[in-house]
């Protein structure tokens, strides 16, 4: 069992109300092999939502060294926290070893996310549930 994000599912859940769907992903699901989360929903963040980036990295915002910024300023930190820690458990509660996220994202990116300017500009780092994932010893892979 894995946990994927819910977008590559094809659920409309990103923060511009669209999916990223991957075949491959959707049949994991389907066959009852991997769980779909959406650690933002998870949160309280409704969809669409304001798009967000990271004043950091995911491991400095779940150190309190970090914020994650909409793109009309808002602080929405607590809901990305909240939404990993969400998402954390319900990893846990299934015994899951291993996740599948969507690259990129404040949430899931791994390695490689936005760098706070929206100017779509990457930087290396992870998004909040990717970094909260790999502290507990979640392997993290990003599509």
């Amino acid at each position: 069992m894995i946990v994927v994000s819910k977008c590559l599912t094809g659920e409309c859940c990103r923060y511009d109300g669209k999916s990223k769907p991957d075949p491959e992903i959707l049949a994991l699901v389907e066959r009852g092999g991997a769980i779909p989360v959406c650690p933002e929903q998870l949160g309280g963040l409704p969809t669409p939502r304001t798009p967000a980036e990271l004043q950091g990295d995911g491991s400095a915002v779940l150190e309190g060294r970090a914020r994650v910024i909409t793109a009309d300023g808002r602080d929405v930190t607590k809901e990305y926290v909240c939404g990993a820690y969400k998402a954390l458990r319900i990893a846990n509660e299934a015994g899951v070893k291993k996740a599948i996220l969507k690259s990129k994202s404040p949430s899931c990116g791994s390695g490689e996310i936005y760098d706070g300017s929206f100017s779509r500009r990457l930087t290396a780092g992870d998004g909040v549930t990717a970094a909260l994932f790999k502290r507990a010893g979640i392997e993290v892979e990003t599509r």
